[in-house]
């Protein structure tokens, strides 16, 4: 059975199989490697994740993931007071969720490789009705980073990297929070790159199954019995 990547977020993570997303990026550089999975909740903020961790991560699992993306934050940000206020959660019961999620992942598996991404940056312009700053959601994502170095995780502080380009707004953000192709390729990019110097390289891991150049056609069940069966 190939090894299991799980990506746990709300709608930003809901929406990465779509064409140019970042988690059907994952899952090609993975192809016959490792099992991506998503499990992306649109609207959720990080109090409501915490009623799916036993459903999504059972602790009696014989199989859990090697690794898991939790990225939550972009709705814990929205403002009370404004029409999405019950979406809102205070930044340090934010925090403490986040550490609530961590642990239970590593109750399934110590070795599981864990990695926070913050929300990203928000258009207010394209945003104006969303109850949404991005002064607010950058105090949410340095909880974020906080929390990743407090409990030893691994981090994608997506919303500073992305206000590194001149233009970000239009050129990562589809609708003032959701992403642009190019949006999701910068979260790939930096998913990836984390895996990689971390100990879930693609490129080392080895296939499945044996690969078509190694199947002796006059021999086949060679092939299988030494990296299959």
């Amino acid at each position: 059975m190939r090894p299991q990547i799980v990506l746990f977020g709300d709608s930003i993570t809901e929406q990465s199989f779509r064409s140019g997303g970042w988690g059907a990026s994952l899952t090609d550089t993975y192809s016959r490697k490792a099992d991506v999975v998503v499990r992306g909740y649109g609207g959720y903020n990080t109090r409501w994740a915490l009623f799916l961790l036993h459903h999504i991560f059972p602790l009696d699992s014989s199989k859990p993931p090697v690794a898991t993306t939790v990225f939550f934050g972009a709705n814990d940000a929205a403002l009370l007071g404004r029409s999405s206020e019950r979406q809102h959660v205070p930044i340090e019961e934010y925090k403490d969720n986040l550490r609530k999620i961590a642990c239970h992942l590593k109750e399934c598996n110590p070795t599981m490789l864990i990695a926070l991404i913050t929300p990203p940056p928000v258009d207010e312009e394209r945003r104006k009705n969303s109850a949404r700053t991005n002064e607010a959601t950058g105090t949410y994502a340095k909880g974020c980073i906080e929390v990743a170095k407090e409990l030893g995780l691994f981090s994608v502080d997506l919303w500073s990297k992305m206000q590194e380009t001149e233009g970000w707004q239009k050129k990562y953000l589809s609708d003032g929070l959701h992403l642009t192709p190019e949006g999701n390729r910068v979260v790939y990019k930096e998913v990836i790159s984390l895996f990689s110097e971390a100990w879930l390289s693609a490129e080392e891991m080895p296939l499945d199954c044996p690969h078509s150049s190694e199947i002796n056609p006059k021999n086949p069940e060679k092939a299988f019995q030494q990296k299959c069966l």
